[in-house]
């Protein structure tokens, strides 16, 4: 897996919010990626109302289509490369170093630093091929919008680790699919404080299920927000452990591609991504931290929410 990037990602420009191009820049000079326009991928999921209204919002000079997000005059182009970029990773196998991010923006509306969803993009185009996606949420927040445009999916399985509470709210433990879907959606809400080794065994303990599923394809919304020292959420998770995410994905799936959703810290930001790609790549790991603990009573909480999850799935898959 090797990263795609264009600098055309950089004209979204948001100033010093949160989600900003230092996030691109912190990682040195990169090699260019020429890229696919995706405007045409749009109205996979996205409605045409919104894609104008976004579109014009930033043709007008820039503003915020929802009291997180802000739209620069460059965000749209951004944006529909950054769904180009998206697309290519899924055909190669790639992780496509993107901005801005996706799996917050809904059919209809933006939300969370988010403006179209790229993986859901992605996850769309390669379903209606026929093939079955599963979605890997690695992100610290719920992809609220990815869950709720498969949730009565039966074709994309999507699994979410994300603290739980935190924005956006939702992921609980019961929430498991419905109709056609129900039990295709893997929700693992992590109580604030939880370490290495509960995101470890949040990843093993429900592995065999993703596996039962028999994907076609994989897509990892890659987001490290849930680092230690991450500015928007209080979990405690290390470089190791991207690495050995990276490494269980790339030994358990075939045909493995990602796109950057969050983390937010420029300094720690590459090496969590240098160590999630040497993971997926078999190579040495690049960066190392002390293990970290989680209390005991967070443990137990995590336990408590995990045992429900498994309950639920268990009239839906053998393997758990």
């Amino acid at each position: 897996m090797k990263l795609i990037y264009n600098p055309i990602f950089l004209e979204h420009d948001t100033g010093m919010h949160p989600e900003n191009k230092k996030r691109l820049s912190s990682l040195g000079e990169l090699p260019v990626t020429e890229l696919e326009n995706g405007e045409k991928y749009l109205e996979l999921i996205h409605t045409p109302e919104y894609i104008k209204k976004i579109k014009d919002i930033s043709n007008e000079g820039g503003g915020h289509p929802d009291s997180d997000t802000i739209v620069s005059s460059g965000s749209y182009e951004a944006a529909i490369y950054a769904v180009g970029a998206t697309i290519m990773a899924s055909k190669t196998g790639d992780f496509a170093l993107t901005r801005p991010p996706g799996h917050h923006a809904h059919r209809n509306f933006s939300s969370g630093f988010c403006l179209f969803n790229n993986i859901a993009i992605a996850a769309q185009y390669h379903a209606n091929q026929g093939k079955k996606v599963l979605i890997i949420d690695i992100d610290g927040h719920l992809g609220c919008s990815t869950e709720k445009i498969f949730y009565d999916s039966k074709d994309v399985m999507y699994w979410s680790l994300h603290q739980h509470p935190a924005f956006p709210g939702g992921g609980d433990a019961d929430e498991i699919g419905e109709g056609e879907g129900e039990g295709y959606t893997i929700n693992v809400p992590l109580p604030p404080g939880s370490a290495d080794e509960i995101f470890m065994d949040a990843i093993e303990t429900f592995l065999p299920v993703a596996k039962e599923f028999a994907p076609d394809i994989v897509g990892i919304s890659a987001g490290f927000d849930s680092h230690q020292y991450d500015l928007l959420l209080d979990l405690r998770i290390t470089v190791n452990t991207f690495y050995k995410v990276g490494k269980l994905i790339s030994s358990n799936f075939k045909n493995v591609f990602a796109t950057l959703e969050g983390g937010y810290n420029i300094e720690i930001f590459p090496r969590c991504l240098h160590n999630f790609l040497d993971g997926i790549n078999h190579t040495k790991m690049e960066h190392t931290e002390r293990h970290t603990d989680s209390m005991i009573q967070t443990f137990y909480e995590y336990e408590g929410r995990k045992a429900m999850t498994v309950q639920l799935l268990k009239k839906h898959w053998k393997s758990i």
